[in-house]
């Protein structure tokens, strides 16, 4: 286990560096990073993922070019107008109802966003659960022409009220790899459009499995990962039978570095199918001491052994 730590550019869902350990198996390279306030039992979850990875590998691709959105912080509105111009993709998504911010940089954020994309560019919001229903309602329909709004509000029933208030679509984000039953969100009708995240989710294949489970319409995102990580997102997206949206995969910009020497990073708002290997002076630059790393992998595996135990799984 290899653990890195990898300065963010801006500030993003409050954290200002990206942490993790990397795990490498018999087929390559796997990535553990849950977030800090994360416990064992959705550790869990993210450390399947790595074993995948690291393991067993990935379902055979069907496409090999995958077109992403730009994500754009809660910057000021010429920084977001820089960041989408330089980023070559057609399809932004804008953070939105950052604490400490009000609702006038928010619309300033988008407008600018969308000025920088030209005519035919799509505009998608995330505001990550944090507005009520009223003021989703509100925010979404003062953000003007939207490709979808992702989580706008933090339960199934506030995403379902919305849903039935305002015509822009719904995209479920935290409701699906936050949830011990991602599929409620289906049962709920909460959502037009679900966000599927490789490592929350415990893994390719467990993603897929969900996807259709839910028999919505994907957008494949990261969890602001390295490049091992974005490689496992990339193969979700290339296996799924339809990919009708950009995915949220081109999130690399948003670290100060990377541990591969070719990064997985979006070139004329696509990136190609591949897998690249770690780069041990790549990593050399922003590995660090455990920092307790083994010991959150450790209570993981614990988590994921008892449930295994449970279903008759003997490792």
């Amino acid at each position: 286990m290899r653990v890195f730590a990898i300065p963010m550019r801006t500030r993003f869902r409050g954290v200002t560096r990206r942490e993790g350990a990397l795990v490498r198996g018999s087929a390559g390279w796997g990535e553990f990073s849950p977030f800090p306030e994360y416990g064992p039992a959705e550790c869990a979850r993210w450390l399947a993922a790595a074993c995948e990875a690291a393991d067993e590998g990935w379902p055979e691709p069907l496409r090999t070019r995958i077109p992403v959105n730009v994500t754009v912080p809660a910057v000021g509105a010429d920084a977001a107008h820089a960041i989408t111009r330089g980023s070559g993709c057609r399809t932004a998504k804008v953070k939105v109802a950052e604490p400490g911010q009000d609702e006038a940089d928010d619309i300033a954020r988008v407008e600018a966003v969308r000025d920088a994309l030209g005519p035919g560019g799509r505009v998608r919001v995330d505001a990550n659960g944090a507005w009520d229903p009223d003021t989703a309602v509100r925010m979404i329909t003062a953000l003007g022409e939207l490709e979808y709004a992702e989580q706008p509000c933090a339960t199934l029933e506030e995403l379902a009220e919305v849903r039935r208030r305002v015509d822009t679509p719904i995209a479920a984000d935290e409701s699906i790899r936050r949830a011990e039953d991602p599929l409620r969100v289906r049962a709920a009708d909460a959502a037009d459009i679900v966000v599927l995240k490789v490592q929350p989710l415990g893994g390719v294949r467990a993603a897929l499995a969900v996807a259709e489970a839910c028999g919505l319409p994907v957008v494949v995102s990261s969890a602001v990962e390295t490049s091992v990580g974005l490689a496992a997102g990339l193969a979700l997206a290339a296996a799924l039978p339809e990919l009708p949206y950009a995915c949220g995969l081109g999130t690399l910009s948003l670290l100060e570095g990377d541990v591969v020497r070719e990064p997985l990073a979006a070139v004329d708002g696509a990136i190609e199918v591949r897998r690249p290997e770690v780069d041990e002076d790549s990593l050399g630059r922003y590995e660090v001491e455990d920092d307790g790393w083994l010991r959150r992998a450790a209570e993981a595996r614990s988590v994921l052994d008892a449930r295994r135990a449970e279903r008759g799984v003997v490792l």
